[in-house]
């Protein structure tokens, strides 16, 4: 993946994290005039992880280093293709095995 793809795939991933923010914000402000013990715990926990999310996508250093391990990852993968195939095919069929059982 070249340096721009990757900052253009973070662009992507940090819009849609706002755009999950902000409809998360907009479910609270809906839900407002709902009361209930176990709705106002609900409400109180979805806050405090929006606001955590605001804090993490404006963090500049998380922003460094989500782009070093993609670009570390990216390395990987392109270095050591057939093993990422094989874990790729792996985990696969291990979700297959598991959905079975159910």
């Amino acid at each position: 993946m070249k340096n721009g793809a990757l900052n253009s795939s973070i662009k992507d991933l940090r819009s849609d994290l706002q755009s999950v923010a902000r409809d998360a914000e907009a479910l609270l402000k809906a839900t407002a005039d709902v009361t209930g013990e176990h709705v106002d715990a609900i409400r109180a926990r979805t806050q405090e992880t929006v606001s955590r999310a605001y804090d993490r996508l404006a963090d500049r250093k998380m922003q460094r280093r989500v782009k070093r391990f993609a670009r570390d990852a990216d390395s990987y993968v392109r270095d050591n293709s057939w093993g990422a195939i094989g874990v790729a095919i792996g985990v696969g069929l291990l979700i297959c095995l598991l959905s079975r059982r159910n």
